[in-house]
């Protein structure tokens, strides 16, 4: 390579590994053009002094600053990803098990794992459980392309399986408020009452089927009145719990749109799994366990539809795309479907279009209510902290007070050849793969 002998003729190689170290294997860095200058502050005058530190873009062995896509997605940046999904997992075992802020007393609170579906678009290739074959005949394999895919694509309902993906957010939404009013009713109590005794909490996040249909994974905590930092009362059970939810996934219902004297109404599919979740500790792990339960919902925090129908993982500029795109027939029509349904001025507030990539979810793919346990943003800024405090002590003590000017404009993302053939050959740097979350 070219560009690697200049580096190391002009003895810039050593610095760019650093900076490439940096980012902690990151394969598609922001790249920024700027500078920033910390300048001392005299506490009496409150006039700004010298210059403490000084940063140029120029100056940098890359000729940028380079910074974390912070991608979810594992196709787009598998160390991102990869920190993301730790995140979740400790997200979520933090509502089970405390920790994080969250007091450890909500491992003993009633909580279930519950798994939402959509309904049925038409019949499938699939794998039954019962070891009969398919519809069509044929005993699938498990990485067999064809499962998830239509029996008949002339009758499956595309329209409808874009829209139900579209109205899924708030599906889930509607099953929320009804979710709050069965506990309450099971309680003896107004829902306006139930908040002076119990608070339901959940983590959820969302998974595509072979099909493309999205479908929920969900954490689901009976807390009391201030949530997980007080007791549930002694009504409140997984069973009452698990009954409350299968009666208001069963209400829960959004109207959607009329489409050429179509009317779409949109609701949960029949295959609902409620389980409760108990500790490992009581029973030698043969039940659903708190870490297996984190794992699992983590895992999904970082796969989209590209994963599960062989979709893709960045929205579409120009429909004509799709002609060139190696992507499975199924998620090609439901793309163009989604597509094809943008256009229309009805639906303009669905953003289909943008969103046709997602196979019409717009969603986020992992969300919780306030008081199930800390936040993402808390566990970023946590790692942010951790690493500011390593840096401070390879430096000289700098003074409380400073004031801080930056500039910083977009130059592009990625690596050259180079430097992607560097980074490959590094291991992440101490402190970039979230040890702070432990």
């Amino acid at each position: 390579m070219p560009e690697l002998a200049n580096l190391a003729a002009q003895g810039t190689l050593p610095g760019i590994l650093r900076q490439l170290s940096g980012l902690g294997g990151c394969t598609h860095p922001i790249r920024l053009d700027g500078h920033r200058t910390e300048y001392d502050i005299d506490t009496t005058t409150g006039e700004i002094g010298r210059i403490l530190q000084h940063l140029d873009s120029t100056s940098l062995p890359a000729g940028q600053l380079l910074v974390r896509c912070n991608n979810r997605r594992t196709t787009r940046c598998p160390a991102c990803a990869e920190v993301y999904r730790r995140d979740t997992f400790h997200l979520i075992t933090a509502g089970l098990r405390g920790g994080k802020g969250t007091p450890e007393q909500v491992g003993t609170h009633p909580r279930v794992f519950a798994t939402f579906t959509a309904p049925g678009f038409g019949p499938v290739h699939n794998r039954r459980t019962d070891g009969r074959p398919c519809r069509c005949g044929l005993h699938h394999d498990q990485d067999d392309d064809t499962l998830g895919t239509p029996l008949n694509p002339d009758t499956y309902d595309y329209e409808a399986a874009v829209l139900w993906n579209a109205h899924a957010g708030q599906l889930w939404r509607r099953f929320s408020i009804y979710l709050r009013r069965e506990v309450a009713k099971r309680a003896g109590l107004s829902q306006r009452r139930l908040r002076d005794h119990a608070r339901v909490s959940f983590a959820k996040v969302a998974e595509y089927q072979r099909r493309g249909a999205v479908h929920f994974h969900a954490v689901i905590r009976i807390d009391g009145p201030e949530g997980g930092n007080t007791p549930p009362p002694a009504w409140a059970t997984a069973d009452l719990l698990t009954d409350a939810i299968e009666t208001a996934a069963a209400k829960a219902r959004v109207d959607g749109p009329t489409i050429d004297g179509r009317t779409h109404t949109f609701t949960f599919g029949s295959q609902l799994d409620v389980r409760t979740i108990r500790s490992a500790d009581f029973n030698d792990g043969q039940e659903l366990t708190e870490r297996a339960v984190a794992a699992y919902i983590a895992k999904y925090a970082t796969k989209g539809a590209e994963t599960a129908t062989g979709a893709l993982d960045r929205p579409l500029k120009f429909v004509a795309e799709l002609a060139q795109l190696d992507i499975s027939d199924h998620a090609r029509t439901l793309i163009r479907t989604a597509w094809t349904l943008g256009a229309r001025k009805s639906l303009e507030h669905l953003r289909l279009r943008a969103w046709a990539h997602m196979l019409g979810f717009r969603g986020h793919f992992s969300t919780k209510s306030r008081r199930y346990s800390t936040t993402l943003g808390a566990l970023r800024d946590a790692r942010a902290e951790w690493r500011r405090a390593q840096a401070a002590t390879a430096r000289t003590p700098q003074p409380e007070t400073t004031y801080v000017l930056a500039h910083w404009v977009f130059a592009g993302t990625g690596l050259s050849d180079t430097e992607a053939w560097l980074s490959a050959s590094l291991e992440p740097a101490p402190g970039t793969e979230g040890e702070p979350t432990r």
